[in-house]
């Protein structure tokens, strides 16, 4: 009897050592969320390394890292539209260490613009947005082309000639030209990059013969007298860029739109985490440095409430997909 009594008392200290190995498993995950952040964070940036999305992605990750006191990764992952980039968020561990810069094709065009993604809208939670701005219609400085009325004469003298950069399939740098090809009636030839910064560069350097880049990525450009600007879309003229004209003010309907790139998280993140990050990306973004250093690039700050920012996301998700679907867009 004794023995059998000797041996339940081993069986039942060693549930009870079990139950409580099992607790301290369980424990860190408990207190690394109360706890966040406990370890680095990476920014994933489905473009290019240099490009629209990733310089101010890698401002933001140095003030946010010093906000925090955790470093922040900037990891680029560019190619396929976005897509690529953005489905490796989606299918993230949702612990607050993941975090998706989008933009305006990743988070709202790609929905229409292609039938089979790898990744859909309930896969996110939209935090924030980051930089809003304007696409610039830019040439080569040495372009014989001084405006967007010399532009489509050119293209229609010699249909297919004339070749427009982009920062890759289903982006605005993309639709852009292609609404200008409905609009104006003209045959000019895609040529997609992957990212912002090749597309950039395949501009200045002549390889295309125009481009709607973002005004973030050409403003440099312009001022240091590499690209001329024609036209910009938006509904009102650039303060960066005073005496270039609109879309709108020179007679092209549906260019009023403009581009964002802001903040997601997979769509399981636990609140209090979404909470927290949300709280200190909006703080830094009212930060007048960061306010002063994206004028400089060209754009605006951002900071929006999670659900004014959600809205946002949705109505340029519904407006670009009834231009898609209007100009028959289907990209795959």
């Amino acid at each position: 009897m004794q023995v059998q009594h000797r041996r339940r008392a081993l069986g039942l200290a060693g549930a009870s050592a079990l139950l409580g190995l099992a607790a301290l498993a369980t424990a860190p995950s408990a207190l690394a969320d109360t706890a966040w952040p406990t370890r680095p964070i990476t920014f994933v940036v489905p473009g290019a390394a240099g490009g629209t999305t990733d310089t101010p992605a890698r401002f933001m990750a140095q003030k946010l890292g010093e906000r925090l006191g955790q470093s922040i990764v900037v990891d680029n992952k560019p190619g396929a539209g976005g897509m690529l980039g953005t489905g490796l968020v989606a299918r993230a561990q949702p612990d607050g260490y993941t975090v998706l810069v989008g933009n305006t094709g990743s988070n709202a065009i790609n929905y229409t613009a292609y039938q089979k993604l790898t990744y859909k809208p309930e896969d996110f939670i939209a935090l924030t947005d980051m930089i809003s701005f304007a696409n610039v219609l830019v040439v080569p400085v040495k372009s014989p082309i001084k405006s967007l009325k010399d532009l489509v004469a050119a293209a229609k003298r010699e249909p297919g000639k004339l070749a427009f950069s982009s920062a890759g399939v289903g982006q605005t740098t993309h639709l852009m030209g292609e609404l200008l090809r409905q609009s104006a009636g003209v045959d000019v030839v895609h040529v997609p990059y992957k990212g912002s910064a090749p597309a950039t560069m395949a501009i200045v350097g002549g390889e295309t013969q125009f481009m709607f880049d973002n005004l973030t990525g050409s403003l440099g450009h312009i001022k240091d007298g590499k690209l001329r600007a024609l036209a910009v879309t938006g509904a009102t003229r650039e303060p960066e860029l005073p005496d270039v004209p609109t879309m709108t003010e020179l007679g092209m309907k549906d260019f009023d739109k403009v581009g964002w790139m802001g903040f997601f998280v997979p769509a399981k993140t636990p609140p209090d985490i979404v909470k927290k990050l949300t709280d200190n990306l909006i703080a830094v973004l009212k930060d007048p440095a960061v306010v002063k250093r994206y004028q400089e690039l060209g754009g605006r700050a951002g900071g929006m409430a999670p659900e004014q920012f959600s809205k946002i996301v949705e109505r340029d998700r519904q407006d670009w997909g009834d231009l898609i679907r209007s100009q028959k867009l289907q990209l795959d």
